[in-house]
């Protein structure tokens, strides 16, 4: 607590004591005020909406993401995206995650802005990867972001970029943090202002600054592999 907050609190609890006979008063502090948002019910998709530019096209194919059993299910196909309807600017994000049957591609995706703005699927967004022992890699959609030893993590300067046909792709700092196929996979992203942090399972695994956003929607994507999610919560 802060010497002025401090002060002020002793002040007003001896007031109350003397005056009403309080003997018993809590305080919160500040810090501990944030709110944690569910972004997922349990039950249902509320505040979130589908993109799938093939269900467009063949209005007789079924979403990619379901509820299944109390559990945030994204099939895989047809592929494309789960999008929260709000925007959000620093936040904490914790998704629980795991692979149900075969190892394959996933991801979230932060700062979501402009639909499919490249392949005509990816909306404009820094994504999180989540493909199996590839966990914490950026991958750069229309926005960009600095990391230490970019040279290294992304290849040659003048591959660089953000668009088809560059280098979109920055390693993560370590491999092996993710847990054994079926198990569940905690990733914590964390977006305040212009930095991006991840962690999975407790281990940092990246860490940028200088994105070119800090703010936008929240996705998941459906990729070609079936991703079970029991968890997606936000903290602001």
């Amino acid at each position: 607590m802060q010497p002025h907050f401090r002060n002020r609190f002793y002040q007003v609890t001896t007031f109350l004591i003397l005056f009403f006979g309080i003997t018993s008063i809590s305080f919160v502090a500040p810090e501990s005020r944030k709110k944690v948002v569910h972004l997922f019910n349990g039950k249902d998709l509320k505040g979130w909406h589908v993109d799938v530019p093939d269900m467009d096209k063949n209005p007789v194919l079924s979403s990619p993401f379901i509820v299944r059993d109390s559990l945030l299910v994204s099939l895989g196909t047809p592929r494309g995206h789960l999008i929260t309807d709000k925007i959000y600017r620093n936040y904490r994000l914790e998704v629980e995650y795991r692979f149900s049957a075969v190892p394959g591609n996933c991801g979230v995706l932060v700062h979501a802005s402009k639909p499919r703005a490249l392949y005509g699927m990816f909306p404009q967004s820094l994504e999180v990867q989540m493909e199996y022992q590839d966990a914490g890699d950026f991958w750069c959609i229309l926005e960009d972001i600095t990391v230490t030893h970019m040279d290294k993590r992304r290849g040659p300067k003048e591959n660089w970029g953000t668009t088809e046909g560059k280098a979109r792709r920055i390693i993560n700092l370590t491999n092996g943090s993710e847990k054994p196929l079926g198990e569940w996979n905690t990733m914590v992203i964390e977006c305040q202002d212009r930095s991006v942090k991840v962690w999975v399972n407790g281990e940092l695994v990246n860490h940028g600054t200088d994105c070119t956003a800090d703010r936008g929607q929240i996705a998941l994507q459906a990729e070609g592999a079936e991703v079970e999610f029991r968890r997606v919560d936000l903290t602001n």
